[in-house]
């Protein structure tokens, strides 16, 4: 059944406004009133142009810098407020049209980052002036901003170098800036090195001069697009390259000089992007150049500046031997970040709360036909967000960067193309978007006026043959895409689409789907509706949602749960493997839910004994693997043996078809390490016992035997479990040239149940020596299994009221009232 849900009105429910606030000035940092009060800027200046001038210094880790931001009244004012943070500013000074240079005066309010010129008569509208701001800085430490890095080479050697990450917030950290999104402008870069050094920044190098004190001054093309400042960046190391000529634009792709000859995939992969992005987008790329930089420590696994992306090198380099899998990843890391180049980078989200119009278009051009069922879990909290939703502080920012704003954004826009519009009408729509508002800022409404220019249809008396099987007619007014997809975006959770059935007659219903029903969202539109249509008797079963292109969850009510169950019992092939891991989805969801019992879950996976394809057995392992592990946490030791007899029973044939061998085909890949995994932390005595073999073989071959890349992360997490294994990994993980390899070994090193190896391997990556510190992150949540509860109430206010700790607390609170539930009926049927 095609995903449409037919829409009978709208309705809108708004809890009471409250009267604005009158603003309380704040403080300078020399006692002086600070003439700004809002965390925005103000809009009565626009930057035009930015003339920046760095000198890092690689011994000391300090830089020097010159700003000369040329900018436009737009309003009258007697202010100019823009941003500065940790930036010691020595000098100011201003020149207004053709008048004189002067010295001002700047104020810093370093709360919000903000630094202001006062003046004492206004500056008029349509007036031009410079500002010109001297500072020094130290380079960054914490992977933001312009920041140091380091690695030791082949020799033992420690090199360092330096680079950027300025998304969201950190430009203001590197040069003084109006760092929002919507003041775009043109910069010119020139920045100084040590002969044995390179630099790279967005735009080609025009020429390098010399200068008195031996260093080279690399300067830069002007920028030939306007840019927001969050997009600029530049790096200085002792890098190494590989190009080739994609249409005009000359790609390359940079790593240290020892990993030069893991760089090919990437190039090739990288140039096969541009050349689809050019065409489906009917917008060249518009620079001459096209870097992509394997950072040695990076914090993020890449971003999209323009001209200059940068990587983790586990997100870019793959050496020849990795395998398919490993490839892939690279490849979708590589198309999330070309696709940004037109998605962000030509046009941009005008503010932080539409950041899913950047990271919901490049995850969805990503995956173009993204598989929704790992995202909807996250959604159906309350702690979750809208995918565009108020921002009104920097800790609100870093927090839109998250699963909502990627992969929820991607997914309602796969429904929008796959189930209303089709993929024709949705990419002319596209084209059109991109073309309005090149070089400018946008909301999400933007977005849908421009789907609506070019698909905004009438549904009276239009039959649309996306719902069921058959015909609906449908008697609404006239909507358009705008109207419809609002209530997507401006509010969390998803719908919950119901189905019921009486002989011949099927009715569905919709309702709000969230996991806890206490809650009351401030403001809401709701789709309301109720479909009737009638069946043949014959018909036993219905599927709704066909291959899970809708972004909504689906209940079958009476006897609909078993018939399905049935249906796949007798032959697996009736539903797609989409529809499969749907179905195992859903019924996990409604049974947190409390809509269905665990005996429905438990009746419905029954036909797993003769299920073989990777989706639908990774979601069923997911699920189930969760289970296991909060009955572990709680000690029902009973339990837990049992519910792993289970497993093993329902996926023993499939595990034990296995082979350890290599494959070729991605899929299998994908289906042999889920299996393999959970077979082995089952301590399933076959499949250990072939990890410590092939592991044994691996640490003596002295390099001449490979583990399959697919396979390496079940084997190295089976060797870390042995102390004397655990030694040997370690050693290995300080030698291993492949970045893909090495993560695995360092998720084994952080998987240990030995106290003693988990206490090294945190103070490891604290230190930041043998283990990066980038990782630090990764190792935590591995050793991390879980927290008493009362680890979040003892946070400071402020940190207990971020997202992702409201997020954890409610998951904790769902699996607890999950297995209050549901327990006696897993006791009993286990």
């Amino acid at each position: 059944l095609r995903s449409y849900i037919p829409l009978v009105s709208i309705h809108q429910t708004c809890s009471s406004q409250t009267s604005p606030i009158e603003p309380v000035y704040p403080v300078s940092t020399n006692g002086e009133l600070f003439p700004w009060a809002q965390y925005r800027l103000p809009h009565s200046i626009q930057p035009l142009s930015y003339n920046l001038t760095l000198n890092p210094d690689l011994v000391t880790m300090t830089f020097t810098g010159q700003t000369t931001i040329s900018m436009l009244v737009l309003h009258d004012t007697k202010v100019i407020v823009l941003h500065s943070s940790d930036l010691n500013i020595s000098k100011a000074s201003f020149k207004l049209g053709e008048e004189d240079v002067s010295d001002v005066t700047v104020l810093e309010y370093k709360p919000r980052d903000q630094i202001a010129i006062k003046f004492s008569k206004n500056l008029k509208a349509g007036q031009k002036c410079n500002l010109i701001l001297e500072y020094s800085a130290s380079l960054s430490n914490n992977y933001n901003g312009f920041y140091n890095s380091s690695y030791t080479d082949k020799d033992g050697i420690k090199r360092v170098l330096a680079a950027t990450q300025f998304e969201p917030l950190s430009a203001r950290k590197a040069f003084p800036c109006f760092d929002e999104p919507v003041f775009k402008a043109k910069f010119l870069i020139k920045i100084s090195r040590q002969p044995n050094y390179i630099t790279l920044s967005n735009m080609p190098k025009a020429q390098t001069t010399v200068l008195p004190n031996g260093l080279m001054q690399d300067e830069f093309e002007k920028t030939s697009v306007n840019m927001s400042t969050y997009l600029v960046a530049f790096v200085v190391a002792e890098f190494a390259s590989i190009t080739q000529n994609v249409s005009g634009t000359l790609v390359s792709v940079y790593s240290v000089t020892e990993k030069k000859n893991h760089t090919d995939y990437a190039l090739a992969t990288a140039s096969k992007f541009l050349e689809f992005y050019n065409n489906y987008f009917e917008i060249k790329y518009p620079l001459e150049k096209l870097d992509l930089v394997a950072i040695p420590d990076f914090l993020a696994g890449a971003m999209e500046n323009w001209g200059l992306i940068t990587f983790r090198e586990t997100s870019l380099l793959v050496g020849k031997q990795s395998s398919l899998l490993e490839k892939q990843v690279v490849a979708s890391v590589i198309a999330h970040e070309l696709a940004h180049q037109w998605f962000g980078n030509l046009v941009t989200m005008r503010w932080w709360n539409d950041l899913w119009l950047n990271e919901g278009f490049a995850t969805y051009m990503q995956y173009m036909s993204l598989q929704k069922v790992l995202v909807l879990d996250k959604d159906a909290l309350n702690s979750s967000h809208a995918v565009s939703t108020e921002v009104d502080t920097s800790e609100q920012v870093e927090e839109m960067f998250d699963s909502v704003s990627y992969e929820k954004g991607a997914s309602i826009l796969l429904m929008l193309c796959t189930s209303l519009l089709g993929e024709q009408q949705f990419r002319k729509g596209l084209i059109q978007y991109l073309k309005q508002y090149k070089g400018l800022n946008t909301n999400t409404e933007d977005l849908w006026n421009s789907l609506t220019q070019v698909t905004a249809f009438r549904s009276t008396g239009q039959t649309l043959n996306t719902f069921i099987c058959r015909q609906v007619e449908l008697s609404t007014q006239y909507w358009n895409v705008s109207e419809m997809m609002t209530s997507w975006t401006s509010q969390k959770g998803f719908p919950l689409v119901t189905m019921s059935r009486k002989g011949n007659q099927v009715t569905l219903t919709q309702e709000h789907f969230l996991l806890s029903v206490d809650f009351l969202p401030p403001c809401v539109y709701t789709f309301v509706f109720s479909a009737t249509f009638k069946v043949p008797e014959n018909v036993k079963w219905l599927k709704l949602n066909y291959k899970n292109t809708g972004f909504y969850a689906v209940h079958y009510k009476d006897e609909s749960w078993a018939a399905l169950g049935e249906a796949l019992s007798h032959n697996v092939s009736v539903l797609t493997q989409e529809d499969r891991a749907s179905l195992i989805h859903n019924v996990f969801a409604l049974s947190k839910f409390g809509r269905v019992s665990f005996l429905h879950v438990l009746n419905l996976l029954d036909y797993l004994v003769n299920e073989t394809e990777t989706s639908p057995v990774k979601e069923a392992l997911l699920q189930l693997n969760t289970i296991y592990r909060l009955l572990d946490k709680r000690q029902e030791h009973g339990l837990v043996a049992r519910m792993k007899d289970y497993m093993l029973r329902q996926f023993g044939p499939l595990i034990n078809s296995q082979t350890w061998k290599e494959e070729e085909r991605v899929s299998k890949q994908e289906l042999r390490a889920a299996l393999l995994e959970t077979a082995c932390r089952l301590d399933e005595e076959s499949c250990t016992a072939q990890a410590k073999t092939m592991f044994v073989k691996y640490k003596e071959s002295n390099g001449t035997f490979r583990i399959p890349g697919d396979l390496q992360q079940v084997v190295f997490n089976v060797a870390a479990q042995s102390s004397e294994h655990w030694t040997s990994l370690l050693e290995m993980y300080t030698h291993v040239p492949y970045d893909a390899e090495k993560r695995k070994m360092l998720l084994a090193l952080a998987s240990t149940p030995d106290v003693k190896h988990i206490s090294w391997v945190l103070a490891a990556g604290l230190q930041g020596d043998i283990i990066q510190t980038q990782e630090l992150p990764l190792v935590i949540n591995r050793v991390s299994s879980g927290f008493a509860q009362d680890f979040f109430s003892r946070l400071k206010d402020r940190g207990s009221q971020m997202r992702s700790v409201q997020e954890a607390l409610e998951t904790i609170r769902l699996n607890q009232r999950w297995m209050d539930t549901n327990l006696p009926t897993l006791k009993k049927w286990l």
